[in-house]
């Protein structure tokens, strides 16, 4: 494959998908490639191996690509965090050979990494919080971290004789385990920046530049834990409301951060709080959908591109997330009725998904074929719309429905 070949199929696969994401009709509808563990099923090596080997993880995903040829990928690096993990001493997840047996997908651990009582520190000072509290409960190597000095409010001599605290044998530990954690996100970076170049070169774009959180979600998953975001919409509600509005900020400021650093406009949105089961609709509307909107028009207002995962069953939330600038978003569907959501959403956003992975898992390929087809010849009617599993590729999906749904594109038309 030359240079200028590479390049036009990178040209004609972004068209294709642009015309989907703006709501024309592209030459046939685009799919896209997200796999995570399935990898290792498609290269014969374990889990673990998947993490902990980057240049294996990166040469089955190569050869996964020129396989199955979508029109955009999803970044393998997702997968290969084993070493940066183990050196960081992360506690928010166990991973393959970590926590769970070497072919078991990671596993995050629900706790409460924030308490109630600690919501007017982090709105106060979210830098500090971090530094005092928060990282030291989510990584070992941070143990030690919250004997820094307290910069803030410090100055002149003041200042310079703090410099004291960087003695402190717990600081002394945790900045050279933060050296050594350095040492192998050189690593890791290196291997996915030469790797995207490759692919890209190759002609498969990205199926994004960078990952964030809607507000809700961000304080739920990652400080509150469901407990304690769940309690504190009736409990706090005004410090939860306050919480959101300051981590909006926070969030937005590194995903237009690492946008620009990318130069990928798409930015994945995983959505974890929002299915129609978690909360009322009255919740939706008052602690969920502001800020989260808030934080799509930002993005669309600096030429991003948001590609929201709306995880689970999002039915009764079409009506309410269709209040957006059309033609500027990707709404990807884990379980709602696709179908459903074109009548209410076509006019408005680019549909993805959503061959479902009990189908992917134990049915035919010819079953396979027949869904991704009337997804196609449906949901791809007059354009926006990027065929896609539920949650990309289920780790044991035979290879034979793989290669079902990713022939199909070129078998149908919408």
């Amino acid at each position: 494959m030359t240079e200028n070949s590479g390049a036009a199929r990178y040209a004609e696969k972004m068209k294709r998908v642009m015309d989907a994401v703006e709501l024309r009709q592209p030459d046939r509808v685009p799919v896209a490639f997200q796999a995570t563990f399935w990898l290792a099923r498609y290269g014969g090596i374990s889990y673990r191996e998947l993490m902990y080997n980057y240049d294996k993880a990166c040469e089955i995903a190569r050869r996964a690509l020129i396989e199955f040829d979508p029109d955009l990928f999803y970044p393998v690096h997702a997968t290969t965090l084993g070493p940066l993990s183990e050196a960081i001493g992360f506690k928010q997840i166990e991973w393959p050979g970590h926590g769970v047996g070497d072919n078991q997908p990671f596993q995050y651990i629900d706790r409460e990494y924030m308490t109630a009582d600690e919501y007017d520190d982090f709105i106060f000072d979210p830098t500090g919080f971090y530094l005092e509290k928060y990282l030291p409960r989510i990584a070992s190597a941070f143990e030690g971290i919250n004997e820094l000095p307290k910069f803030a409010g410090l100055y002149y001599h003041q200042l310079v004789a703090n410099m004291r605290h960087f003695a402190n044998p717990g600081l002394v530990r945790s900045l050279a385990a933060l050296q050594k954690t350095a040492e192998e996100a050189l690593k890791f970076a290196q291997s996915r920046i030469e790797f995207h170049a490759e692919i890209t070169a190759l002609g498969f774009p990205l199926t994004h530049g960078t990952i964030t959180n809607a507000p809700f979600d961000y304080l739920g998953d990652y400080f509150r834990g469901a407990k304690g975001i769940l309690t504190d919409m009736r409990r706090r509600p005004d410090k939860l409301l306050e919480a959101m509005e300051k981590a909006r900020v926070l969030l937005m400021r590194h995903a237009l951060s690492a946008a620009k650093a990318t130069g990928n406009n798409f930015v994945f949105i995983p959505i974890h709080w929002a299915p129609d089961s978690f909360m009322s609709d009255d919740q939706f509307k008052t602690f969920w959908w502001p800020q989260f909107r808030k934080m799509l028009i930002e993005m669309i207002e600096n030429g991003l591109i948001p590609v929201c995962l709306w995880e689970a069953v999002c039915t009764k939330r079409l009506e309410t997330i269709a209040d957006i600038p059309p033609g500027k978003a990707v709404y990807w569907f884990e379980r709602t009725d696709l179908v459903r959501a074109k009548e209410v959403l076509g006019n408005i956003v680019c549909l993805r998904g959503n061959v479902s992975p009990s189908l992917m898992t134990t049915g035919t390929p010819e079953e396979v074929d027949a869904s991704c087809r009337h997804l196609i010849e449906t949901v791809g009617k007059d354009g926006g719309f990027i065929l896609d599993g539920a949650f990309g590729i289920p780790d044991e999906t035979p290879l034979e429905n793989v290669r079902a749904m990713y022939q199909s594109v070129r078998k149908y038309n919408a």
